[in-house]
């Protein structure tokens, strides 16, 4: 003879799912993110974020004893301004002048110090059009 199911059991099992489907779809979109900003958006911003922009031509140093040393314009060339970036860690050979990285860290005294090996090299091929034959 089979026994009587508790209904108690199915009603928390299905609230707990419902519980963790809620926080990963939040997290997912909203939550964990550092928001990503050109140079010219970076005055007055505070806490960590994400610095996008080209490499300007004379950057100084290598990226792990004292630091490498290069300023980023917007990539858009919506603004000349460009802000002074220090980083410490890996660096791809595809970092090179007039590259798309982006590199996360937090301003300080008018310099973006980045985090350690945060710097991510944005390679252009994969992102022209192919041409028509």
């Amino acid at each position: 003879m089979a026994g009587k199911r508790n209904p108690a059991r199915l009603v928390i099992a299905l609230s707990v799912a419902v519980v963790l489907a809620v926080f990963l779809l939040y997290t997912s979109i909203a939550g964990g993110g550092t928001p990503s900003i050109a140079p010219s958006e970076l005055a007055g911003k505070t806490g960590v974020v994400t610095l996008v922009g080209l490499v300007q031509p004379g950057y100084k140093g290598d990226s792990y004893n004292g630091g490498l040393r290069f300023r980023l314009k917007d990539r858009k060339g919506a603004s000349n301004q460009a802000v002074t970036v220090v980083y410490k860690g890996s660096l791809s050979d595809q970092f090179r002048e007039e590259r798309e990285v982006s590199v996360k860290g937090e301003l300080r005294n008018g310099v973006f110090v980045a985090k350690k090996d945060s710097l991510v090299t944005k390679c252009p091929s994969k992102y022209t059009a192919k041409k028509q034959s």
